[in-house]
């Protein structure tokens, strides 16, 4: 007999439970297969979709790779150059009229990559046969190198360019930039400048351009394309050949060292033209290292000469003190110490102001700066902007040579253009503005209308002194030594400037600056030309002279008849004398 044990079942086996982690898997594979899906073809479609995907990333990739060899002067390859500079483009600079004075055109440079490079002395082998101007040992230096970029040749030909490509040497590459081109050589050179081989300006227009914040542009990437404004410029490259023709003309003709010239609008205060010889070709910068090839008309500074009367006269009439009938004792020379003040044609008399204008009376300019003493020349001279550096666009410029200790005798000798020595280009604006009608005007190189001129402008010396000026003037081409430089139909005025050259700290006889400033016309100015010659020497059409009369002012007239119409200046004949034309259609200022 079996006894009852009611806790029998308790001890009977259970079916294994199913762990948690188990049914989650399972429930997680129903929803992604379903149920009866064969989970082996599912994992085959899987592995063709990962396939294809792979396959279209390898294809993009690829494509990219395709596209950077075909275009080596993109991004990338700009970034490669790492700290090396590329030349970036440059707005276009035009004359006055739209014609072309500097523009970019797209070169190629060689560059290499040295950590490439497989055999670096092959490769310079190979290079230097192409390129023979290259140094051997600097470019088995640059090649040998550990660097990931160096340039090899900037500003490459086309030919150089494919014959370079034909070595097949790895790790050799090219880049295209922005080469600045000159259509016009030297003509304009000492305005327009010139930039270094990464386009960036150096001299004249071209650095002052970067100043203005196109330098900054370039390092933050934003000029690099070809879509900059053109700078336009206040110079007629028309005129600029015409004044630079004859100075060359005249440089040959009188044996100069060297000639310059400037043709100013008085209205406007822009230079029309100006020109500096010896110049130099903008499209090789090396040229402008040769210490003659300066501007002497920004950077030089001079002493002017008797053309500085014009200023001393000016500032007696506008004194209010003297007028034109007012005279001076000019019967003997006048005596500092040990110096002398004589006159070069001494007349022995008394002379009225015109009269000391025109005989050009060192003597008399002398009195009337003394009439009004030291300090009140100084005032003048500093009114009229001689005293302090002239600032235009051309980074290029110096301080005028003042006295240190401006005494009586400074006066006296300033007062006819010697003892301060300025910029020609200085000179110019002062004796612009006794002609204009009294108003200053800074010197521009950039399109100016008359209205930002007047904005500009400062009124320095009465209107009815600017109209004796321009007289006087007027007076010098019919009875004086600008006799030369009157060309019939423009009304010519002018006055002639012949300075004595220091040489080992005394004065030359024989070493002359001679210069001529000339209105066009008198009556109603226009323009003011400065011509000026550096040593000129005797020929025999000059009859054994050598002051400007001889030789500044007659080429003044050359380029005066040539530019004349280029300015659109009418011609008019049978004019009346200066004291019927100018003084008697003045009105008197009440």
């Amino acid at each position: 007999m079996t006894d009852h044990n009611p806790d029998a079942s308790a001890e009977m086996p259970l079916a294994p439970r199913t762990p948690p982690q188990a049914l989650h898997r399972r429930s997680v594979q129903a929803i992604l297969y379903g149920r009866g899906v064969d989970r082996a073809k599912k994992a085959k479609a899987r592995l063709g979709l990962a396939i294809l995907a792979f396959s279209i990333v390898y294809l993009i990739i690829g494509g990219r790779l395709v596209l950077y060899a075909l275009t080596p002067e993109g991004p990338v390859a700009q970034r490669r150059v790492s700290g090396d500079a590329v030349a970036t483009s440059r707005p276009d600079i035009l004359d006055r009229r739209g014609e072309v004075l500097a523009t970019d055109v797209m070169t190629p440079s060689l560059f290499a990559e040295p950590r490439r490079i497989i055999d670096s002395d092959e490769a310079a082998e190979l290079l230097t046969a192409v390129m023979p101007d290259l140094d051997h040992s600097d470019l088995r230096e640059r090649l040998g190198s550990r660097r990931g970029f160096v340039w090899l040749k900037r500003e490459i030909s086309a030919k150089q360019q494919t014959e370079v490509h034909h070595l097949g040497v790895p790790g050799l590459g090219f880049l295209t930039e922005n080469k600045r081109v000159y259509p016009n050589g030297p003509e304009v050179s000492h305005v327009i400048g010139h930039v270094n081989v990464d386009n960036q300006g150096t001299a004249g227009i071209e650095k002052w351009l970067d100043s203005t914040g196109l330098a900054d542009l370039h390092r933050a990437g934003f000029a690099s394309d070809r879509d900059q404004k053109p700078v336009q410029l206040s110079i007629d490259l028309r005129v600029q050949h015409a004044l630079r023709d004859e100075l060359v003309a005249a440089h040959r003709k009188f044996k100069t060292i060297a000639a310059a010239g400037i043709v100013l609008d008085v209205r406007t205060g822009e230079v029309v033209a100006m020109v500096s010889l010896p110049d130099y070709d903008s499209n090789n910068p090396r040229e402008a290292n040769d210490p003659t090839k300066f501007n002497r008309l920004t950077t030089g500074i001079f002493e002017m000469g008797s053309t500085f009367k014009a200023i001393t006269l000016g500032m007696g009439l506008d004194s209010g003190k003297m007028n034109l009938a007012t005279t001076f004792d000019a019967r003997l020379p006048l005596r500092y110490g040990r110096f002398k003040i004589s006159d070069y044609h001494a007349q022995n008399r008394v002379l009225s102001i015109p009269e000391i204008f025109t005989y050009s009376s060192n003597i008399g300019a002398a009195r009337v700066a003394l009439k009004l003493g030291v300090e009140e020349h100084k005032s003048f001279l500093r009114k009229l902007g001689q005293l302090d550096r002239l600032r235009t666009e051309l980074p290029e410029s110096r301080e005028p040579q003042v006295p240190k200790r401006w005494g009586e005798l400074n006066t006296v000798t300033i007062a006819f253009g010697h003892g301060l020595s300025v910029a020609p280009l200085q000179a110019v604006m002062g004796v612009a503005a006794l002609l204009n009608g009294g108003k200053l005007i800074p010197p521009t190189f950039l399109k100016r209308s008359e209205q930002e001129a007047n904005a500009l402008a400062k009124q320095v010396v009465k209107p009815e002194t600017s109209v004796q000026m321009r007289y006087l003037m007027r007076l010098n081409a019919e009875k004086g030594s600008a006799g030369k430089a009157d060309v019939k139909g423009y009304y010519v005025g002018g006055k002639t400037g012949t300075a004595e050259k220091v040489v080992n700290g005394r004065y030359s006889k024989t070493k002359l600056m001679t210069d001529f400033m000339a209105v066009l016309p008198s009556d109603d100015p226009r323009y003011l030309v400065l011509i000026m010659l550096d040593e000129p020497q005797i020929i025999p059409e000059t009859k054994g002279f050598a002051t400007a009369s001889w030789n500044a002012a007659p080429t003044a007239a050359n380029v005066i008849s040539r530019i004349g119409p280029l300015l659109g200046l009418v011609p008019r004949f049978d004019l009346p004398t200066a004291d019927r034309q100018i003084l008697a259609s003045s009105k008197p200022t009440r």
